[in-house]
C-alpha cells in the first residue's frame, strides 16, 4: 500500500469541502463521494480521501470536515502501514471555513456541475492549466 502524506496545512484552494470554492468545479462522481464519509463508522469508504491536487497527500478539507476518530478509511490505512502517525489527522485545524459534512459539501457543488458558473470555471481553467504541466 502507497504511503498517504498527512494533510496539508489549509485545503487546496479547488477542495470540494471549502465554502468559499464555487460549485460545479468537479465532476457529480467527486461530489458523490463526500457523503458517504458521513456514514457510521462500519459503512464509510475504506480509503482515505485524498487530495486533487497533491499526489499522495491526505485531503485537507476531509480531515477538518470528518471526525478523524470514526474515520474507517484512516484507521485502516494506519493498521496497513500507509499512515505511520495518525496523530496529524486528529489534531487537524483549519482557518479555513469548511462544510459541516460530506452532505452539505456535495450538495453545494453539484448544483452548477451541468453549467459552472464563470467562478467556476476559472478554477477549472487553472486546474487543467497546472495538469497539463505537469
Amino acid at each position: 500500500m502507497k504511503k498517504v502524506d498527512p494533510p496539508a496545512a489549509n485545503p487546496c484552494g479547488s477542495c470540494p469541502y471549502r465554502r468559499d470554492v464555487p460549485s460545479g468545479v468537479w465532476e457529480i462522481e467527486e461530489y458523490e463521494k463526500l457523503p458517504q464519509y458521513d456514514n457510521p463508522t462500519a459503512e464509510q469508504p475504506t480509503a482515505v480521501f485524498l487530495c486533487h491536487q497533491q499526489n499522495g497527500r491526505a485531503c485537507a478539507g476531509w480531515a477538518g470536515c470528518h471526525d478523524m476518530g470514526e474515520s474507517l478509511g484512516l484507521r485502516l490505512a494506519c493498521s496497513m502501514g500507509a499512515i505511520e502517525d495518525p496523530e496529524p489527522f486528529f489534531d487537524f485545524e483549519t482557518s479555513t471555513p469548511l462544510w459541516d459534512s460530506g452532505a452539505e459539501a456535495a450538495a453545494h457543488g453539484v448544483e452548477d456541475v451541468v453549467a459552472p458558473g464563470p467562478d467556476a470555471q476559472r478554477v477549472i481553467d487553472k486546474l487543467v492549466k497546472k495538469r497539463d504541466a505537469r
